[in-house]
């Protein structure tokens, strides 16, 4: 009875927070001193991670210098470089990739100008059904995971496969510069799958060809600074369940952690830079040969930390589309380790799940 009562009221906390539509920079408007309960991580997790506190660890993830990328003796060592970091970090950094620095500082500032509008205005997006183009939430999961995440994110489906995003659908104070970051991203998304096709020793337009960059979404994160961030998490422990995503994080705070080795390591924002990481769809579909690792945001004292992720995660509206381990590269001396995958039940059991209890591939494992 008493677990029974817990759980009664520990929604309707969750309720009241959600009927707001303020999200967390609401709460942190209000000049709050304690992190509220539905925050707080569960003693054993926090108490876990004051015990193994992150050593001074001089590893850093790959970066990587896209210049040049299609002089022939230039691109066959990044591929190289591409093909490492996927295999050990399953994340690593670009630079000189062709976005212009203008076009990520828009984007930025884009998000930053929703983020602080008047709460009417945001209430217009605000929503928990993920089918939504464009919608305003604080953490998809919040009924379902164990902990809710001090975070608020838009998300922009901006192909989903069977339509393109029509721009009045967007709000205003971030119309130009999300549509402008869209095409350039998906241009670069273009690039490193062809990169990423070579280093698994296929044709240049293999993944492409498979529908890898079919549909992609943004989802932007706003980090406000956190009362009692080492109780709280900006993203929980998770990897992506897409083929491929690109990040870009703003220069301000330092969030974004890899799990590498049984350590966590801080992926510092680099000028100019995005981070680059290796999706469950692509560990399943390379059989194993690229690694989806497991990341997190924590929270910070100090912000907002701003970041914008493009996730490709394929053909969504193809209910019927099939993905398993990539026929060219089994062989009896390294036989499939993944069974075939229908998208939309694989979709449907990850927004079923809580982020904090999700672990695809060990549903399809042989």
């Amino acid at each position: 009875m008493a677990d029974s009562s817990a759980i009664d009221e520990r929604i309707e906390m969750l309720k009241a927070f959600d009927d707001t539509k303020a999200g967390v920079k609401g709460l942190n408007d209000a000049g709050l001193f304690k992190l509220p309960e539905i925050f707080v991580r569960p003693p054993e997790e926090v108490a876990a991670e004051l015990k193994h506190e992150k050593a001074q660890v001089q590893v850093e993830v790959p970066v990587i210098d896209l210049s040049s990328v299609d002089d022939a003796g230039r691109r066959k060592q990044i591929v190289e470089q591409v093909r490492s970091a996927a295999e050990t970090w399953g994340f690593f950094q670009v630079v000189n990739h062709g976005i212009p620095l203008s076009v990520l500082d828009g984007v930025i500032d884009g998000v930053r100008s929703f983020i602080h509008q008047d709460v009417d205005e945001k209430k217009k997006y605000y929503s928990r059904d993920v089918t939504r183009t464009v919608l305003y939430n604080s953490s998809y999961d919040l009924f379902e995971s164990k902990t809710a995440s001090w975070r608020d994110t838009l998300s922009i489906s901006v192909n989903s496969g069977s339509h393109l995003l029509h721009p009045m659908d967007l709000p205003a104070v971030c119309r130009y510069s999300t549509l402008e970051y869209s095409k350039h991203v998906e241009k670069l998304g273009k690039i490193v799958l062809g990169i990423l096709s070579e280093a698994l020793g296929l044709q240049t337009d293999f993944l492409e060809n498979m529908e890898c960059l079919k549909g992609h979404r943004l989802h932007c994160h706003y980090y406000p600074a956190c009362p009692e961030p080492e109780l709280a998490i900006g993203l929980t422990k998770h990897s992506d369940t897409g083929f491929l995503t690109i990040l870009l994080q703003n220069q301000l705070v330092s969030g974004l952690q890899v799990l590498y080795d049984g350590r966590w390591i801080d992926i510092q924002p680099v000028e100019g830079g995005l981070v680059i990481n290796i999706g469950d769809l692509l560990q399943l579909a390379s059989n194993g040969k690229f690694r989806s690792s497991e990341h997190r945001a924590i929270a910070n004292r100090t912000g907002p930390r701003i970041s914008v992720g493009c996730f490709f995660s394929g053909p969504v509206t193809n209910s019927n589309k099939i993905y398993g381990p990539i026929d060219q590269l089994i062989t009896q001396e390294n036989p499939a380790v993944y069974k075939e995958i229908v998208l939309s039940e694989y979709l449907k059991k990850f927004l079923s799940t809580g982020l904090d209890n999700y672990c695809a591939l060990d549903y399809y494992k042989l």
